[in-house]
């Protein structure tokens, strides 16, 4: 097998690529060995990439897992490589424009905390709010805006997710990070030729909407289940329920079996879809065509449009859908009723809304200057609104003290006598590294949703606690230590 192979002192580095035309597949796959730790570094070719570090009792065991790591590689086509020499496939950001509302009176913004570049996810929790940036920044903020933590990703986010107690950011990098911890780890790898557009989860099952009018579907142990290809490119909209999977694109809502098994329904829509929401009954499309269109989920029947004045770049609902809300691109955002009444229009005195949510008579919405905004959306503050009386909006700044989070491929290590917590172990199960609960109390049989980057064969580790997922997996809730 031939390989190439730079040394430095006593470092030696494996440098492989796996290129295909036609937008394949574009990655990289790098191994170190230095003296008795091996280090491997792979993702997009371009991209910093991710990093796993093993450590061997001698220098010769550690050559011999390099040596393994580089065939298994090249057998799956990946070659010698000079680092450089390809280009990074460009990643799709959104091209927004916004112009000045044309709405009479501005909405009650009651705090704005300006995250420093164009940003797409947002996430309102119960008890604190996220947003993410294309910088690669995630922040946490108190509901009163007070800025809680930062997280520093490798790469651009493209939106926010949540499931149950778990959030994540879906990156530029293809990679899909878990925020719950107290520091970031990547949990889902996107393979390398899928633009990530969107994202929805449920149950530790991702769901991948891309620029091709892909979707695709990975399970709680970052393995492809199955994938579909929509009619219509640009999927902007993906979300999931118990039953099926709601994909949006350029010709309108796909509707697939959760299983994969097949389609359910296809309903066009007026325009292509930019944005989706979902409640129990029903899914909302905001498309270019300046409408919000609900459409029934067991037929995919167009049951309301709630029309704009421009482009719809985003849409929430409040009330299982009593209240339904649009973002357009003149800077503007609209309450309907349920039937399509339009019940107000303001201005959001910041830019178009890229995202929004709402939760307790309160709209939550990232802005095209990188703003998150809060706007009072109770009766009272909006009637106040149109008369032309608004409270002044507080600028929020971030502390010069503020906790920063970064992603990390290790872990603390504990002694067995100090650690409190439940113990799993990695062990190796028909060719891959699995995860299992050795205290008692817990299903043996089960997996352990855990991050692949620091699994290492026979390695124990505690952690906080488990949750059981109804997939028949457990997932991580807390700090993660190594047992030594």
């Amino acid at each position: 097998m031939s390989e190439t192979m730079t040394q430095a002192a006593s470092d030696i580095t494996t440098y492989l690529e796996l290129s295909q035309d036609g937008g394949g597949a574009h990655k990289f796959y790098e191994v170190t060995v230095s003296d008795t730790v091996v280090s491997v570094r792979y993702g997009r070719i371009g991209a910093a990439g991710q990093r796993q570090t093993s450590s061997f009792p001698t220098r010769e065991k550690a050559q011999a897992a390099a040596a393994r790591k580089i065939g298994e590689k090249v057998r799956k086509g990946y070659a010698p490589a000079v680092q450089g020499q390809r280009a990074a496939r460009p990643v799709t950001h959104r091209q927004v424009t916004s112009a000045p509302s044309t709405a009479p009176a501005v909405a009650p913004v009651l705090w704005r905390f300006r995250t420093g570049a164009s940003a797409f996810g947002i996430h309102i929790a119960e008890d604190r709010c996220w947003v993410g940036n294309q910088n690669g920044d995630v922040f946490t903020l108190g509901h009163d805006g007070e800025v809680l933590a930062r997280y520093q990703l490798p790469e651009g986010v493209k939106c926010l997710v949540a499931d149950d107690f778990w959030i994540y950011a879906g990156c530029d990098d293809g990679t899909v990070y878990d925020l719950s911890s107290k520091l970031p780890f990547a949990a889902y790898d996107i393979a390398p030729d899928v633009d990530i557009f969107w994202l929805d989860i449920r149950e530790g099952i991702l769901n991948v909407s891309d620029r091709g009018g892909g979707l695709t579907v990975i399970d709680h142990e970052d393995e492809y289940q199955w994938s579909r290809r929509s009619g219509g490119e640009h999927a902007w909209m993906v979300r999931r329920d118990e039953h099926a999977v709601y994909h949006g694109h350029r010709l309108g809502v796909t509707a697939y079996r959760a299983d994969g098994s097949g389609e359910l329904w296809h309903t066009p829509t007026r325009g292509a879809v930019l944005f989706g929401w979902q409640e129990d009954r029903a899914v909302y499309a905001g498309t270019d065509k300046r409408v919000v269109q609900r459409l029934a989920k067991d037929s995919g029947a167009v049951e309301a449009t709630y029309a704009c004045d421009s482009v719809v770049y985003s849409c929430a609902t409040a009330l299982d859908g009593r209240h339904v809300f649009a973002g357009d691109s003149a800077s503007s955002v609209y309450c309907f009723a349920a039937d399509g009444t339009r019940l107000w229009k303001l201005g959001t005195g910041g830019g178009s809304a890229l995202s929004m949510q709402y939760l307790d008579e309160k709209l939550y919405m990232v802005t095209t200057d990188g703003s998150l905004v809060c706007v009072d959306a109770s009766d009272a503050a909006i009637a106040a609104a149109r008369s032309g009386t608004v409270p002044v909006a507080r600028d929020v700044k971030s502390a010069a003290a503020l906790p920063t989070y970064t992603p990390s491929a290790t872990v603390q290590t504990v002694s067995s006598a100090a650690a409190s917590g439940i113990v799993v172990e990695c062990v190796q199960e028909s060719g891959r590294l699995r995860v299992h609960v050795v205290s008692e109390g817990y299903e043996p049989s089960w997996n352990v949703q855990f991050p692949r980057q620091i699994r290492r064969p026979g390695a124990r580790y505690v952690v906080e606690d488990l949750s059981a997922s109804a997939g028949g997996f457990y997932r991580v809730r807390g700090e993660i230590r190594q047992l030594v």
